[in-house]
Order: structure tokens, then sequence, then C-alpha cells
């Protein structure tokens, strides 16, 4: 396993997974066919970094890619030697989630963000007042429209938010928000995006990368 390098006090995880045709973005395959939607989650991946290297630019930052499929190999093949990667490993969603937050806690980050790459809305300037809600906050969260979340950071590993969830739902996003409220944590919103997930979601994309 690649270990973490370098971590900083403020630390960065991209949830996504190699483009492989036929295991990814399956919803949108009856719109563009497997390729289609491996190279969708591809472009969308690619993004998603960007606009994380667009951040460092103005923000001390470490950061990695969890991914899920293939391998280590491969997922260098495809962006690079010189990013940190790791595997999202077993379980559902929430474990894998609570394991990265517990690998970069462990690590000695003091501020932790998690975020996929289905919403090509988030942006350096999301990115920036997230890190900067966690100066106030226990939790931030970014809700996505569908009723789940694109991001989630955090200040300490707090396992809780991860278990009992009805992942791939429209419940997402309030479950979890119960949840931090019965914990007592306090709690930061960012506007609300929306996912790329179904073919109706397509010119959501479309639209991202005219401009």
């Amino acid at each position: 396993m690649l270990k973490l390098l370098d971590i900083a006090q403020q630390h960065l995880i991209i949830f996504t997974r190699y483009p492989e045709p036929g295991k990814t973005k399956t919803r949108l395959i009856p719109a563009v066919g497997d390729v289609g939607a491996a190279n969708l989650q591809r472009q969308m991946t690619e993004h998603t970094i960007f606009q994380v290297q667009e951040l460092q630019k103005t923000t001390d930052i470490s950061w990695e890619v969890r991914f899920a499929g293939g391998d280590s190999q491969l997922m260098q093949n495809w962006l690079g030697a010189d990013l940190v990667y790791q595997s999202q490993g077993e379980g559902d969603l929430g474990s894998r989630m609570a394991r990265s937050l517990a690998h970069a806690f462990e690590s000695g980050a003091e501020k932790v963000i998690i975020i996929g790459i289905d919403c090509p809305g988030i942006n350096s300037h999301i990115l920036t007042q997230a890190f900067a809600q966690l100066h106030s906050y226990d939790v931030t969260l970014g809700p996505a429209i569908d009723g789940g979340y694109y991001l989630i950071g955090l200040c300490r590993l707090i396992p809780e938010l991860f278990v009992n969830i009805d992942w791939g739902t429209a419940q997402v996003f309030p479950q979890t928000v119960n949840i931090a409220k019965k914990l007592k944590l306090s709690l930061a919103y960012l506007p609300p995006l929306a996912d790329v997930d179904l073919p109706e979601d397509l010119p959501i994309w479309e639209q991202t990368i005219k401009h």
C-alpha cells in the first residue's frame, strides 16, 4: 500500500473509480454506452483534480486519490506517478470514507475533506470555503440536489456519521444531518450542487465543460 507523503494540516481526499467500461457510471450507460460512461468518469475525475490543483495555488493542503477498481499502477498510468493513490478498500461507502478519514487523522491532518467527482460544480472557491468553515465548525457538508452530499469535512474522526446511512438514496444528507444534531455537532453548509448520475443530468456536465 502506498504511504501518505507529507500530509498537511489541511488534507483533501478525492473518491473516484478507475474508468473501466461497464463498471463505472453504470446508470449513464443506457444514454452514452459503456465506453461513453467510462470516458465521463475519466473526464469528471480530471476536472475535479484540476480544481484541487487550483486550490493548491492559494492554500496549503495535501491531497490524495482514493480509488475503487483498477490498481495503483493503472491509476498512475492514467493520472501520473506524482499523485498519492490509495485503494478505498472493502465495505460500503460509509466504511470506506471512515477508513480514509481515520488514516488521514492518524497521519497528522487536522482538517480533512472528502469529495467525490460527480458534482462538476465543485471548484476551488467552494473547497476554500469548506476548509474555512472547519475553523469554526465540527462538520461541513455540501448537499447534493439528489439528497446525497458531494463533500464532507471534519476536524476529527466521527465514525457515527458513516453508519446506518442508506447510501445511494435521497436519505443520505438528511440522515447525516440528523446524526450530527443528535451528537450536538456544529454544522456548516456549502451551496447545493447537482450530481451527474443519470442520463437527464448530462446537460449539467455539458454546461460545465463549456465554461
